[in-house]
């Protein structure tokens, strides 16, 4: 997802021409004949400069930005399974990049002259499909969301822009200026995705809340997930509304130890009761 980053120097006309005073004019006095020369200089430097000052010079790819950086960002979950999605470059990076879209269920294109092994291995998984040259310009108009990673930053400042000019979501890993949508630190358990983001400020701080996060929510949370899912579903079927529970108070009992420690059939009991 981007914010957009000298001037030309003139040549000077050659000077307007010098107008003479005839100075062997008896009517004219030394006084006035002083006022006459000031009268008839030539113009300044800065007047004879053209009116307009010349265009700048064309603004680089590298550059641009989409916008200026926000600090507002509308988090989202998107869906992105079955739909193409393209990762511009070959390195560790793009391959992280590729494996998150794959978790999704993308079909993922990478374009790259070279790429690392991991990149490779997906693709042997299917869901990937690897063309290996450079970047080829207005190509990101094809998908329906952009990851560019190739540590170039005249190539993925050019992804950017054709991927914005074409609507298309791009992100450019580490360089949030040239990101339409930014990608949080994430934790997965099950259906449960846990997401952090900083704004592109500091992804580090980004992971180690991730982690603290996740230590926090323990194992067996995606498990739990599902029996609160399947909870909600026999409420529906019985024709009760969902919001009928106290949610919060099931949660601050001793349900999630009880799922924590392997004890699914009394999580099960006990949240039959609680529900009823």
């Amino acid at each position: 997802m981007i914010p957009h980053h000298a001037l030309g120097t003139a040549r000077r006309g050659p000077p307007d021409a010098r107008v003479r005073v005839a100075e062997a004019n008896p009517g004219v006095r030394p006084a006035t004949r002083a006022a006459t020369r000031a009268a008839t200089r030539p113009a300044t430097r800065a007047a004879t400069r053209p009116a307009t000052r010349p265009a700048t010079r064309p603004v680089s790819r590298a550059e641009e930005r989409i916008s200026p950086v926000p600090t507002n960002h509308y988090p989202v979950s998107l869906v992105v399974t079955e739909r193409p999605c393209l990762v511009v470059g070959g390195g560790p990076v793009a391959a992280r990049k590729v494996e998150g879209l794959v978790r999704a269920g993308a079909r993922v294109t990478v374009v790259a002259p070279t790429v690392v092994p991991a990149i490779e291995s997906f693709a042997a998984g299917g869901g990937v499909t690897i063309e290996q040259r450079p970047y080829r310009a207005a190509e990101a108009a094809a998908y329906r969301l952009v990851v560019t990673a190739t540590g170039r930053p005249e190539v993925d400042a050019a992804v950017a822009a054709d991927a914005d000019s074409a609507g298309v979501w791009v992100n450019s890993a580490d360089d949030p200026g040239h990101c339409s949508f930014l990608l949080p630190a994430v934790f997965r358990d099950g259906p449960v995705t846990v997401a952090v983001a900083t704004g592109g400020a500091s992804p580090a701080l980004a992971a180690w809340l991730r982690q603290r996060l996740a230590r926090a929510c323990g194992d067996g949370i995606g498990t739990l997930a599902g029996l609160l899912e399947d909870a909600r579903q026999r409420l529906r079927a019985s024709g009760r509304s969902t919001e009928s529970v106290d949610w919060p108070a099931i949660l601050d009992g001793p349900l999630p130890a009880l799922v924590r420690d392997g004890h699914l059939d009394e999580a099960r009991r006990l949240l039959d009761r609680t529900i009823g």
